[in-house]
């Protein structure tokens, strides 16, 4: 560990290189939680690990630190594991070599979301040297090795254990990289639902020069598939885009020229705002497969396999997006959006035990070669963390 970790006064840039070097890709835990572990004990939170399995999935580690026994409790949420880092040579610095460099911290997670996390450690850490323990309330990190995987054995089941021991928390903001094109310019206060779906069509095999004969499963599906496209599922919301269908792929299989497939199947998926839950837009997507199917006159009939990966979520303006807007304010002078674009995060789960909203540093480069984050930033966002403890504990 650095010097400059080897006591409780934690610098932002230092935490945030010591957890990129640590290669903590979903679902393995690197070092990154030992690392929080030890910052954060000598603050005097009480460091404990959920660990948690699942039969056909990876063990996952997690940790949840506390300090405090009573009073508001507010919890910072966030996710250790990052992406692979794919083509090595494609990378300018190593991805876990966090490197400094033009003012950047380079390396997988810089952004997404080690950046943050360090950023709340060292906020918690300024906080507490001022306030001392006894500052009438509860802070929480709550910190998952699965969130860029399946999320099966990290936040969802961590929130099941806190309320099966009758432990609430108040409010919660998740550190994932939320600015847009400047570090204060956009927090979230919802996600649109996600919805995965399998779509198969059978027909009847046969030789192409006998059309009579067969029974071709492509040409319903691409009529299925206009149905489905044809026209929008919604014109949005008021605080969301209109829902998107996108068709991912369409597979056949067949490598000969002069045989109609007995079986066509298509993926696609759904991200869907406020105006529908899973089970309305998938009954909404039968009743229009149905009138289509009806349409074309097929004999076969198709199938569909929908995995819901979560619901469309939104906590409304108020006490949690009003501190974090006036904390931005007063450190970069910046007003930020309110927004519910991009895809899933944790914050699916955490919005049914709390209100919950999403802010952090630049997302620009999260999931890309060469992962960065501006040490200005870095230092900004512990700046915006701490405003935001010292304004809620008063």
């Amino acid at each position: 560990m650095p010097d400059a970790l080897a006591n409780t006064a934690l610098d932002v840039v230092e935490l945030t290189r010591a957890l990129v070097r640590c290669p903590s890709v979903t679902p393995v835990e690197g070092g990154a939680l030992a690392l929080l572990e030890d910052c954060l004990s000598p603050l005097g939170f009480h460091c404990e690990r959920m660990d948690f399995s699942a039969p056909g999935t990876p063990d996952v580690a997690n940790l949840y630190a506390r300090i405090g026994a009573g009073g508001k409790h507010f919890c910072f949420a966030g996710h250790s594991d990052v992406v692979p880092a794919g083509d090595l040579s494609s990378w300018t610095i190593g991805p876990f070599a966090a490197e400094l460099s033009d003012g950047y911290v380079f390396g997988r997670g810089a952004a997404d979301m080690k950046g943050a996390i360090a950023a709340f450690a060292c906020a918690a850490a300024a906080f507490l040297r001022q306030r001392g323990t006894d500052f009438g309330g509860s802070i929480s990190l709550l910190i998952t090795g699965d969130e860029e995987g399946p999320a099966v054995n990290g936040t969802v089941k961590m929130l099941r254990r806190l309320a099966e021991r009758g432990e609430a928390v108040d409010l919660c903001v998740v550190g994932e990289p939320t600015s847009s094109k400047r570090f204060g310019d956009m927090m979230k206060i919802g996600r649109r639902g996600s919805v995965n779906v399998e779509l198969t069509v059978r027909g009847i095999q046969g030789h192409v020069a006998y059309p009579d004969r067969v029974d071709n499963p492509i040409h319903r599906l691409a009529r299925l598939i206009d149905a489905l496209i044809g026209v929008p599922l919604d014109q949005g919301s008021t605080h969301f885009q209109p829902s998107s269908l996108q068709v991912t792929t369409v597979d056949v299989g067949n490598p000969a020229t002069n045989v109609v497939p007995g079986v066509a199947r298509a993926r696609f998926n759904v991200r869907f705002n406020d105006l529908w839950t899973s089970q309305t837009l998938l009954a909404h997507l039968r009743q229009r497969l149905d009138e289509a199917n009806g349409r074309v006159g097929g004999n076969g009939l198709y199938e569909i396999d929908a995995q819901v990966s979560g619901e469309s979520f939104y906590t409304p303006p108020g006490e949690l997006s009003d501190l974090i807007a006036g904390s931005v304010r007063e450190v970069t002078g910046i007003d930020p959006e309110l927004s519910t674009t991009g895809g899933t995060s944790d914050a699916r789960f955490i919005r049914a035990a709390c209100p919950v909203v999403e802010f952090g540093l630049v997302g620009e480069t999260m999931h890309k070669v060469d992962e960065k984050s501006a040490v200005a930033d870095l230092q900004a966002l512990a700046r915006v963390y701490g405003l935001m403890l010292e304004r809620y504990f008063g």
